[in-house]
């Protein structure tokens, strides 16, 4: 029984601190609007982290940790979104880990515990409720079960005498108490919001016992008798694996590859830099579309097979004419990457801006990045690991900072600039696309409706100037909850309010005869 009450203090404690944060997100989130708040809990997690394991914090150097969380959670003070959700729950992972002690170095195994927490994380309040049943059947089961109450009954007895007494002394207190109905809370217990406690609750539980699974511990281990078990590999296979995959067919391949793709190289270079004439029934905006994506693809299989033919400490990998062969189609294929972002820069001068053309200009960054990165690891002599350790850092780093972007502002602002009704050129605008990105395109609806105010069309867009007002207010409300405040709302606000109420442009007026 000593070893149940010298562990049993843990669990009590962090799941009395789960609760009180079950407590605070139903406050914060349930039937609420997401804004500030999620950047609040989030530090409300992470304290409850640090107050988890307060002996982590003996070294100064610690402290580092808190204050890169901290610049880690900003993008949930600019905006919530679910790329900054997703970044802030990765970075708290990462925390919790690093407190605990169970945090690996490299950023491809921190990408693969990251990976395990967020599988894990669903199970760990069940396994360790499961575990602290054992533990108490195991120490005297009935006795710890009557323990464990009784010492609440005194607390919670007098405590209800005393807040009665000052119920009775103090006219506030009274008050409060008389806004109690018992039957009101029971109605608060829907399934919905048990639903949402426990989900909160196994959530943050994750946080305050950060444990990973030990399978790959587990995979990791040699099976010696496995081992010698297993028949002699064919020597005749062998032979035939040198003879497809030996140096002699890489450098063959590598030849073909540069070949092709020189010549995917000069006909973007011929037609879309050089602005040639396409054939006839080829438009640049179907020249553009067509490519774009199937390069990128390319662009990735070709990776693939430099990482598989040019292995560290591989034959082919020192071989300098096979290095050079591949510095040239990674090259080549950076200037494939290059061509598609051309492309799609191309297409969406024609057809305009949209979320997934801007997710496909990042994509197509971050292919390029990782290409250049393999040159990188080759020209080095880098491990595949750092390769991907490198990778994965780029790829945080753009997320991070994509954190930052007004995409819907971003794509706003572009169509409009680029329409028809603008510049007198390309398409018309989808001015109703434009309303479903939300608040933040209101700026440059206000733009495109004060532009139309002043021609012949301005009675085509005055149902949608009305919609855009009721959109607004219907904004307006949610803000004044404190709960949806983020730094690009307050902004917003502060635009909308310098502007003023929306002008609706007027129908034109039919001349009377005579005027």
């Amino acid at each position: 029984m000593t070893s149940f009450f010298t562990a049993a203090p843990s669990y009590c404690r962090r799941f009395g601190v789960a609760v009180l944060l079950v407590v605070l997100a139903d406050f914060l989130f349930y039937g609420q609007p997401a804004g500030i708040t999620v950047f609040l809990f989030a530090i409300l997690i992470a304290a409850a982290v640090v107050a988890m394991h307060p002996t982590a914090f003996s070294d100064i150097r610690v402290w580092l940790k808190p204050a890169a969380l901290l610049v880690a959670l900003l993008p949930l003070a600019e905006n919530v979104s679910p790329l900054s959700v997703s970044t802030a729950l990765a970075v708290l992972v990462v925390f919790a880990l690093s407190l605990s002690g169970r945090l690996r170095h490299g950023m491809a195994r921190i990408a693969g515990q990251i990976a395990l927490f967020g599988l894990a994380a669903p199970f760990r309040f069940v396994r360790d409720f499961i575990r602290w049943r054992k533990t108490v059947r195991r120490s005297g089961g009935r006795t710890v079960r009557l323990a464990t109450v009784a010492v609440w009954v005194m607390p919670l007895t007098l405590g209800a005498v005393f807040l009665a007494l000052f119920g009775a002394a103090n006219p506030v207190i009274e008050y409060w108490l008389s806004l109690i109905d018992l039957l009101k809370l029971l109605d608060l217990i829907q399934p919905a919001r048990v639903a949402f406690w426990l989900f909160v609750l196994a959530g943050v539980w994750a946080f305050l016992r950060p444990r990973l699974p030990g399978l790959s511990r587990r995979s990791a281990r040699p099976n010696h008798a496995l081992a010698a078990a297993q028949p002699a590999i064919n020597p005749q296979s062998h032979v035939i694996e040198d003879i497809v995959f030996g140096k002699a067919a890489i450098l063959r391949a590598l030849i073909v590859f540069n070949v092709l793709f020189a010549l995917q190289t000069g006909l973007d270079a011929t037609y879309l830099w050089g602005g040639a004439a396409l054939p006839d029934g080829l438009s640049y905006a179907a020249y553009a579309h067509r490519g774009a994506y199937p390069l990128v693809v390319t662009a990735l299989l070709a990776a693939g097979f430099v990482l598989a033919a040019l292995r560290p400490g591989s034959e082919t990998s020192g071989d300098p004419v096979i290095r050079r062969l591949v510095y040239a189609w990674v090259a080549q294929n950076i200037m494939l990457v290059i061509s598609s972002i051309l492309r799609l820069d191309l297409y969406v001068d024609i057809y305009a801006l949209t979320y997934w053309r801007i997710a496909a200009f990042v994509w197509m960054g971050l292919v390029a990045a990782g290409l250049a990165l393999i040159i990188a690891r080759i020209a080095l002599g880098k491990s595949n690991e750092w390769l991907s350790c490198a990778n994965l850092l780029t790829l945080s780093l753009t997320l991070y900072a994509c954190c930052f972007i007004n995409f819907a502002a971003t794509i706003a602002n572009y169509n409009v600039d680029h329409s028809f009704e603008m510049t007198g050129q390309g398409i018309p605008l989808d001015a109703w696309y434009l309303r479903s990105l939300g608040p933040g395109a209101f700026p440059a609806l206000d733009r495109f409706f004060d532009h139309q105010a002043k021609t012949a069309e301005a009675g085509a867009t005055r149902e949608l100037a009305r919609l855009r007002g009721i959109d607004e207010g219907w904004y307006r409300t949610v803000q004044e909850n404190w709960r949806a405040w983020s730094f690009r709302d307050w902004r917003l606000l502060a635009y909308l309010d310098s502007k003023g109420s929306l002008v609706l442009p007027q129908p034109s007026q039919p001349s009377l005869p005579g005027r």
